[in-house]
């Protein structure tokens, strides 16, 4: 089961990547920009390919070469129409020509998960050939060349991003999200890193909350819980504030599902298919359907949105990709709602699994059209993790991560042996 769906999620990147400039599409619906985030989830996927036989290794390092040789050689003068910034790229590029689509902004977390891409392409292509060598120097002289420092402000916070037509973005990163892994990587440069002060200004916005009689580090949508432990191994290693919590990052996630399957099962709002089995509200797709009375009032629909538990926003949409993503660190929980979701139709019909969203309270069901990237990225590392755990052992030996966890203040568990 787990293979089969596995193998799903790695055929996207396969179907949508431009071979000319190994950029790759954010969604599998006609006329999809690139998302500099999808490319770095599929640098990390063509490894758990080769590690599977689904692709060579070969055409994994040549597919890997493309972007990374493409992404030195980008337009970085910020320009309108360029691709980047300061090291930093715009969101979405368009697939051919890699420059910038619609007016989005430079990312400073969607360049993080591209550089996480490059990193475990570097981690894993270790072989003394001409081209894994290159490969090896492109991931570090644009990991160098990412002036985190430009985004930090005198407040200590990291901008969310930047626009050319008005400069940065309004809102600097506030409370635990996946921005975990942008301040690590930030820590860890030997360039232009982020000060000492970053980590612990954004952690003293924490909330630490009791909720259903479980205490965790809130966050409400699933996927905060999830994006950063694609790469990094948070299981045994602290920082100050999970020191002081008793606590790690790993069995935090576990408490968050704990959390989404309790609210699922008290289902305050009488939405359809929420219990025991039936949970993970995430950001995602959802339907933008009338609204419709249900459990005596008028319920919206409300799109792609980023839906969290206890406090919302709540239409009914769950996330299969969220549910899949839980496997490595509550199995018993998520293998029976894996279960149910491929239950809901044929027997060869994952859509609700893989889908970015599904909705069975509206009138006929939903279930989101196409595919997104960043989902399929995340089954497909997050069941790798579980099966053998190779993108964890791959960063435990990376250089940026090891440093920057250092720099945060992590200690303990793997990285108190040597990184040989």
């Amino acid at each position: 089961m787990l293979d089969d769906l596995q193998r799903a999620a790695f055929d996207y990147f396969v179907r949508h990547a431009n071979r000319d400039t190994g950029l790759v599409a954010d969604t599998s619906r006609p006329g999809s920009h690139a998302s500099i985030a999808v490319v770095g989830f599929a640098l990390s996927a063509y490894p758990a390919g080769v590690e599977r036989g689904w692709m060579t290794r070969a055409e994994a390092l040549q597919r890997s070469l493309t972007a990374l040789r493409f992404f030195r050689d980008s337009d970085q003068s910020g320009a309108p129409d360029s691709t980047g910034y300061r090291g930093c790229y715009f969101h979405f590029l368009h697939l051919d020509s890699g420059t910038r689509a619609w007016r989005c902004e430079v990312s400073l977390i969607d360049t993080t998960l591209l550089l996480a891409g490059m990193l475990t392409a570097a981690a894993y292509y270790t072989a003394a050939t001409t081209d894994e060598a290159e490969l090896r120097e492109l991931a570090d002289t644009l990991y160098r060349r990412v002036d985190w420092c430009w985004a930090q402000r005198k407040s200590a916070a990291v901008m969310h991003g930047w626009k050319p037509e008005g400069s940065f973005l309004k809102y600097g990163w506030k409370g635990y999200s996946e921005a975990i892994l942008l301040y690590i990587l930030g820590l860890g440069s030997p360039t232009h890193p982020l000060t000492a002060a970053s980590f612990p200004a954004w952690t003293g916005t924490y909330e630490w909350e009791s909720l259903y009689g479980i205490d965790f580090l809130y966050a409400g949508p699933l996927f905060i819980h999830q994006f950063p432990h694609a790469w990094i191994d948070f299981r045994d290693i602290r920082d100050d504030f999970m020191r002081k919590k008793r606590c790690d990052y790993f069995e935090n996630s576990r408490r968050a599902i704990d959390v989404q399957r309790a609210y699922a099962i008290r289902d305050p709002r009488g939405f359809v298919g929420y219990g025991e089995d039936g949970w993970g509200l995430s950001a995602g797709d959802g339907p933008r359907a009338p609204r419709q009375r249900i459990a005596g009032r008028r319920q919206s629909f409300y799109g792609y949105a980023a839906r969290g538990v206890p406090y919302g926003p709540d239409d009914g949409t769950l996330a299969g990709p969220s549910v899949l993503a839980s496997l490595v660190f509550a199995p018993e929980i998520a293998l029976p709602a894996i279960r149910r979701l491929l239950a809901r139709g044929a027997a060869t019909d994952d859509r609700a699994a893989r889908a970015s969203g599904f909705n069975d309270t509206v009138h006929g069901g939903w279930v989101s059209e196409g595919h997104f990237g960043l989902d399929q990225g995340l089954i497909v590392l997050m069941i790798e993790n579980f099966r053998s755990g190779l993108l964890w052992r791959l960063l435990r030996g990376s250089v940026p991560i090891r440093t920057g966890l250092h720099r945060a203040g992590f200690r303990g568990g793997w990285l108190a042996e040597d990184a040989s």
